[in-house]
């Protein structure tokens, strides 16, 4: 019998391709999330979530084009009930505060990641 469980879809974000991969790796090793794509810096961040309408989506906060505040203020505006997810290894308390006034549902240092990222974002199948 077939199953009819789907994965959380998660589009990821960041300019650094090393984390960007690693954290691909993250996500794909949990069974309930599934990434759908990758994206480089915040243009293709946003035309991605854009065209594939994932569940969730994890952005880092300094990227090229455009940075990860003004793509999540514009996911957020454009795809209301997505869970975004912002990273940053900048501890700025005024970059986390514009990233939560943004829209971001969570802000995590990428030191926390591994923790806070995957229960977040397993926790979305527990509230639909």
């Amino acid at each position: 019998m077939e199953s009819a469980f789907q994965p959380i879809r998660v589009v990821i974000a960041d300019d650094d391709e090393g984390y960007l991969g690693s954290l691909g790796t993250l996500i794909d090793h949990q069974p309930e999330l599934s990434v759908v794509g990758q994206a480089k810096d915040g243009v293709e961040a946003v035309e991605l979530v854009d065209r594939l309408e994932p569940e969730a989506a994890v952005i880092d906060l300094h990227m090229p084009r455009m940075n990860g505040v003004a793509a999540v203020a514009h996911m957020r505006r454009t795809h209301p009930s997505i869970c975004l997810i912002a990273l940053t290894g900048d501890p700025d308390p005024d970059l986390l505060a514009a990233a939560t006034d943004a829209g971001a549902d969570g802000v995590f240092l990428k030191g926390e990641i591994v923790d806070n990222l995957v229960q977040r974002l397993a926790g979305l199948r527990r509230s639909a």
